[in-house]
């Protein structure tokens, strides 16, 4: 209840300074946090931790303040800091707040952890890794569980709550034999059940099975023309870029987005559909509520290519005249498709598998440039070897219109789900 007893006295806080507009949210949460080192146990500990978000209204002005002090006196402070932010803003009547969207309270996940079979399932991982991975060496590795509870409420009537609990297990990791070691490399995943070898989650396994098969890179000689099949993780970094590039808020706003009136039009190859589902099984601790007051909602971005929306906050569907999407989570799933890992790279003369990806913000106009990290050479539909001083270049947009196939596997982090997908066109050079 004492999430609740705050709630009420920062109402109370926020209505004795005349803000009769104003929207908040509390949370709490517990970490208890197990770190390793060189394969061994080094730290438990366990963090508490709280904060309070606060956005006042006076006329079209807002500010907004935030800290981890949730005390009277603390939450007092953050009242004047958020009004003074307000009364020295500029008016701007695009800024708002939902509509009252109701009562709810939201629970996901896990309440109660098994630390004991939590610390079991990393031994084990740790103990498969030495067994079938032997030139693998496990840098660090950090398991957590994690707990929380936040409370949201805005003056149009608008109040959640949510519950939530969620383990979670990241590893940085590389391989070496004899004087020869290779560079790091780092994945994760998140989940609310212990039933499954950690080494079957998320991409552990083929992240072990790529940095093993690293350890003697060839550099690439050269520059050609061919196909970038993007893993799982590198799909994820270069999806989020094409959205940020010709979707969101800043781009629609001020207008240099390519895609700015290609609503209902295609933009992309027939083979992709792009979604945010909160709600999906396959996400762990899905977006319940946006920071503006919307009950989180599922919406497709792209549908067999076709784009089917901007992905606009509330200030910029209220900046432009164009529809608010009640989503501003991470919850990203792309739609798998009809052939196989095997069958994809059977299918190409010469290309690249990208395991990451370390370059710039693409430009305007959709151009990116940056070095293939843990990547590997095709040639003659197989896969030759790891490559390194590896670069590529390409456009965005180009390259999700010449889509060569999208794969049936996907990868369940906790966090997304998403396929390999293999696009042509990209520049591939070497020294």
């Amino acid at each position: 209840m004492e999430i609740r007893k705050n709630a009420d006295l920062l109402d109370r806080i926020l209505q004795e300074r005349q803000i009769s507009k104003y929207n908040y949210t509390l949370s709490r949460s517990e970490k208890q946090e197990l770190n390793l080192e060189n394969g061994g146990f080094k730290l438990l500990r366990t963090v508490f931790s709280q904060s309070a978000q606060i956005r006042v209204f006076l006329g079209e002005k807002t500010g907004s303040a935030s800290g981890n002090d949730v005390s009277e006196e603390g939450l007092n402070l953050l009242a004047d800091e958020a009004k003074a932010a307000a009364e020295s803003a500029a008016e701007d009547p695009a800024h708002d707040i939902a509509p009252d969207q109701g009562h709810d309270v939201f629970r996901q996940g896990t309440q109660e952890p098994d630390m004991d079979k939590f610390i079991s399932r990393i031994q084990e991982f740790l103990d498969t890794v030495k067994s079938e991975y032997p030139k693998v060496r496990i840098m660090a590795a950090m398991g957590s569980y994690d707990r929380w509870n936040w409370l949201s409420r805005n003056t149009n009537g608008t109040e959640f709550e949510g519950f939530g609990g969620q383990y979670h297990f990241s590893v940085e990791m590389c391989a070496s034999e004899g004087e020869k070691t290779t560079g790091l490399d780092y994945t994760g995943f998140s989940t609310v059940t212990l039933d499954r070898p950690f080494i079957e989650e998320g991409d552990l396994r083929r992240h072990l099975e790529n940095i093993q098969g690293s350890i003697y890179p060839e550099t690439l000689q050269g520059k050609f023309e061919g196909t970038m099949v993007l893993t799982p993780d590198s799909a994820a970094q270069f999806i989020y870029m094409l959205v940020s590039n010709y979707m969101t808020d800043g781009v629609v706003i001020d207008g240099t987005s390519l895609w700015l009136d290609k609503v209902g039009q295609q933009v992309a190859d027939e083979k992709l559909t792009v979604s945010l589902k909160p709600y999906d099984k396959r996400i762990v601790m899905g977006q319940r509520a946006t920071g503006n007051g919307f009950r989180a909602e599922d919406v497709t971005l792209i549908e067999k290519g076709v784009l089917k929306t901007h992905w606009l906050s509330l200030y910029g569907a209220n900046k432009t005249g164009r529809p608010v999407v009640k989503n501003t989570g991470s919850d990203l799933v792309v739609e798998p498709g009809t052939q196989s890992l095997e069958e994809l790279i059977a299918s190409i003369d010469k290309g690249l598998i990208l395991g990451g990806f370390s370059g710039g913000n693409p430009g305007t106009n959709g151009e990116f440039s940056g070095v293939a990290k843990n990547s590997f050479l095709i040639e003659n539909g197989k896969i030759k070897g790891a490559v390194t001083e590896t670069m590529v270049n390409g456009n965005l947009g180009e390259a999700f219109r010449r889509i060569r196939g999208i794969s049936r596997e996907l990868l369940c982090d906790g966090g997304s789900v998403m396929p390999y997908i293999a696009v042509d066109g990209i520049v591939i050079s070497g020294k």
